[in-house]
């Protein structure tokens, strides 16, 4: 840990917006650091990406590499498998704790994104790692020819259904609500496979196995104990939202998501202090509009810095 050195800019996270805020910052010429406990983010955890521009498809995985590819050009410091545990302000100097130190800077940049929300029931937690998994992009290969569950009905869900289906014997989409919310050009490409049963209105209760996952029990949603039925499967991949990365941040105004609150020059309530992304009140969650939230969030910070 450094007790001296005083960062112009401490930027807590490497997904698209906090490389893209490091890249602004460094042609900004500020002295600048990123904490992170990985680069690339939930972009790794991304399948097939279709709508970032200059890439008319392009994996998630191979998306990161040309973030990490280029951010690195700029020979910017940056504390890998250092993750954000505290944040603290003592007037106009912050100072950011991670697991392996304590950096002090001028200003802030969040960009923690988001991490899994879990179903929390029965046999989750024990087969984690052995059969339950929150990645298909990570993790789908070990399923092939086997026969799998994935809960949940927006576009993640139908993503990794989207990957699964191809090598699996048979995919489940247990999707809590009537109808899937996920874009209608997922569900088309998905739904017509023919391997793939959509379970709408229907809740997995428990995971059931011996050393590794064996089953599920699922019901219909309105609770009717009669409904259950229990399905034989080797994998269970769970799509159903994410939650922020916002623990740390015990100062700042979050709203009822526990999202962290920002105006449009992605201020906090703490002056010297931005955030930027999916761990932002922001609207649409997209690999796009975090790079661009991270540009704009160094661009303030150069502006709060240059006035201060």
């Amino acid at each position: 840990m450094n007790k001296e050195k005083i960062y112009d800019l401490v930027i807590a996270g490497a997904g698209p917006a906090g490389i893209s805020a490091a890249i602004y910052a460094a042609r900004k010429g500020l002295d600048i650091l990123v904490v992170t406990g990985d680069i690339g983010g939930q972009t790794n955890w991304s399948g097939d990406v279709e709508n970032y521009m200059g890439f008319q498809m392009i994996t998630g995985a191979e998306l990161a590499d040309k973030f990490e590819e280029h951010v690195k050009k700029y020979a910017i410091p940056i504390k890998e498998d250092e993750p954000v545990v505290e944040l603290k302000s003592e007037g106009r100097l912050h100072t950011v704790k991670t697991t392996g130190g304590a950096y002090t800077a001028r200003s802030v940049i969040i960009a923690t994104g988001k991490t899994y929300k879990k179903l929390g029931i029965p046999g989750e937690k024990e087969y984690e790692r052995r059969g339950v998994a929150y990645c298909a992009t990570c993790d789908a290969p070990f399923y092939a020819g086997k026969t799998v569950a994935v809960a949940g009905g927006g576009n993640s869900a139908f993503e990794y259904a989207q990957q699964l289906m191809g090598i699996t014997k048979k995919t489940y989409i247990i999707n809590l609500a009537k109808e899937p919310t996920a874009d209608q050009i997922l569900q088309d490409r998905v739904l017509g496979a023919e391997n793939v049963e959509l379970m709408n209105s229907s809740i997995i209760t428990e995971i059931t196995g011996d050393r590794f996952v064996q089953g599920i029990k699922v019901r219909n949603a309105n609770g009717d104990p009669g409904s259950e039925r229990y399905l034989a499967v080797d994998g269970v991949f769970v799509a159903i939202g994410l939650i922020p990365n916002t623990s740390f941040t015990s100062g700042l105004e979050k709203n009822e998501n526990g999202e962290i609150i920002v105006d449009n020059c992605n201020r906090t309530n703490i002056p010297g202090v931005f955030a930027a992304g999916d761990v932002t009140d922001i609207p649409h969650k997209q690999i796009v509009v975090a790079a661009g939230e991270g540009a704009k969030a160094a661009l303030s910070a150069y502006l709060y810095l240059s006035r201060n």
